[in-house]
């Protein structure tokens, strides 16, 4: 593991949580999930930080459910869940860019777009909610979009995108009421990380100049989940901590 050498780290404090329990990144390969591991190890706070991917020795994938019992399993097996945070996401690939036009919805690339950033958050919250401990503060939060934001689109296109990420959102709401009858401390919450220079938004990012690096994104994303409290549960924040409309 790289131990992280950045001025951020030495501001983050996460004292909120519990020193003793574990923290988790699902999608741990990616720029911002490798950023969070890295930073969340050398900070120290948690007794252990696990993250996973399909490439980690415990793979994790959205296309296979039995791969994410066992990884929240063997989460379980280190110590109480304190934060969880789930990094993971599909915009784009090779050959296909986020639609410009209805001419372009395609019924195969649309239920790709909704496996990865709806259905799978929704089983990996179906599997790993349950087991966030009773007591104690306690967050999970996947990244959403601010695309996402049905009251904020005002320029149309990246259809399957915006819808897939209002459909997480909607899920999140969801599940956040159900795990507050289990665990009142306990926040649930969707995540807009910014413009960061990562692979899924390499082709949007060339003409943005205040686009962050994936540690700055690291950096806010644990300070924004540092300030959250359980009042916030259900909501959808920015990096900056801001409530995004829905």
């Amino acid at each position: 593991m790289t131990v992280v050498s950045d001025p951020l780290m030495d501001r983050i404090n996460l004292n909120s949580y519990d020193s003793g329990g574990i923290a988790i990144i699902f999608g741990a390969s990616g720029g911002i999930g490798r950023a969070l591991l890295e930073t969340l190890t050398s900070m120290g706070h948690f007794k252990r930080v696990l993250g996973f991917s399909r490439q980690t020795a415990i793979p994790f994938d959205f296309s296979d459910e039995k791969s994410m019992q066992r990884a929240i399993e063997h989460s379980c097996d280190q110590g109480e869940i304190r934060l969880a945070i789930d990094v993971t996401g599909f915009l784009h690939s090779e050959g296909r860019k986020p639609e410009k036009t209805w001419q372009e919805l395609d019924p195969q690339h649309l239920a790709h777009l909704f496996h990865i950033n709806a259905i799978g958050p929704a089983i990996l919250m179906k599997h790993i909610l349950p087991r966030l401990p009773r007591s104690g503060k306690t967050t999970f939060a996947t990244l959403s979009a601010r695309v996402g934001s049905i009251n904020d689109n005002r320029l149309g296109g990246w259809y399957g995108y915006r819808a897939s990420k209002a459909a997480l959102n909607q899920l999140v709401r969801t599940a956040s009421i159900e795990l507050k009858r289990r665990a009142p401390e306990a926040i649930c919450v969707a995540l807009h990380p910014g413009t960061v220079t990562t692979p899924l938004s390499a082709p949007f990012t060339k003409s943005i100049h205040n686009a962050l690096t994936p540690f700055q994104a690291a950096y806010n994303l644990l300070t924004v989940v540092e300030n959250l409290d359980s009042n916030k549960t259900g909501g959808f924040f920015d990096w900056r901590g801001e409530e995004v409309p829905w």
